[in-house]
């Protein structure tokens, strides 16, 4: 079972203002991006670094502010609003198909560890600078941060050892979280919707749990009163708050094969492997519900015997 990994501190970039972000994140779902774009960006930060500080960032938070898809306007129907790429040769269009965006404003926290979280003021003020010079000019999830207000410095914090003190340092952080919402994962919605299901069709799958809880189902009830007359009421079953379908990383379909042996391979000196999308459910929650930086974080989870990779969340198990 994946734990989180060991967080000493946490490394705040707030209100990042980011364009033109993949809102395609998977081919059964679109709007937010996946947890494993920030993944990737949590360790091209890392690598940027260059081991120039001693700091080492392990888990990764993400609280939203604004969302904007790049949508068509009007109509219960909409549309990606793409771009009109360049001509060919002959004057027709480029069979170049853009994917969706969308604009978002953001907040980041890394749980991190290192000796940065205790080295002096200037030291941190300098890596602080580079940080944020860094995150100006690196792409989060396929958009380019945008420089100007609100974007606003990172800060470095140490958390301390005692749990009571530490909830206590969390609280005056989500206050700076606000407003906005925090995506956590709750795959014990999906098992108790898989487990209600099965009430009652013995044959239903967590695909079916899964899509069952990616839309509000109504249901309407009748009613008769004395005089025979029948009222009908509607309900729908969305009780657990915004709950949302999300990808959480990749499921292999193929062995490992040998570097240089699979055609047209990005990269000819990586073992190269054939994967799908894994998903599940997320739920989007107000940081000022949140108790422990630990609930908000999410980490990678590697199992090669059965050939998983994906994101891991531990909102439950801490709350």
């Amino acid at each position: 079972m994946a734990e989180l990994p060991n967080v000493k501190g946490l490394l705040v970039l707030p209100r990042l203002r980011i364009q033109n972000v993949n809102a395609i994140s998977a081919p059964m779902t679109w709007g937010f991006p996946s947890m494993t774009a920030f993944m990737g960006l949590m360790w091209a930060l890392e690598r940027a670094l260059n081991g120039r500080y001693p700091l080492v960032l392990n888990a990764c938070g993400v609280v939203c502010h604004a969302f904007e898809p790049q949508v068509s306007k009007g109509g219960f129907t909409k549309s990606f609003c793409l771009t009109r790429n360049p001509v060919g040769k002959d004057g027709g269009s480029a069979s170049i198909i853009e994917e969706g965006r969308t604009h978002l404003d953001l907040t980041l926290v890394f749980g991190v560890v290192g000796g940065l979280l205790t080295a002096s003021s200037e030291e941190q003020e300098a890596a602080l600078k580079h940080i944020a010079d860094l995150i100006s000019r690196m792409r989060v999830a396929g958009g380019t941060v945008l420089p100007g207000p609100p974007f606003q410095r990172p800060e470095l914090i140490a958390l301390a050892d005692n749990d009571e003190e530490r909830r206590r340092q969390f609280r005056r952080i989500r206050r700076t979280l606000l407003p906005g919402f925090c995506l956590v994962e709750r795959h014990d919605l999906l098992e108790a919707r898989h487990r209600q299901m099965r009430d009652n069709n013995a044959e239903a799958t967590l695909l079916d749990a899964w899509l069952d809880l990616s839309r509000i189902n109504w249901s309407a009830s009748v009613a008769r009163n004395d005089a025979g007359a029948e009222s009908v009421s509607w309900r729908h079953d969305r009780a657990n708050g915004w709950i949302v379908p999300i990808p959480l990383g990749y499921a292999a379909l193929t062995d490992v094969q040998d570097p240089g042996t699979v055609m047209n391979a990005r990269d000819t000196a990586t073992p190269f492997r054939f994967v799908e999308a894994v998903y599940g459910i997320g739920q989007w929650i107000g940081p000022h519900r949140l108790v422990d930086a630990c609930q908000m974080f999410w980490y990678p989870s590697t199992d090669e015997q059965l050939g998983l990779y994906r994101c891991c969340n531990d909102y439950v198990r801490f709350s």
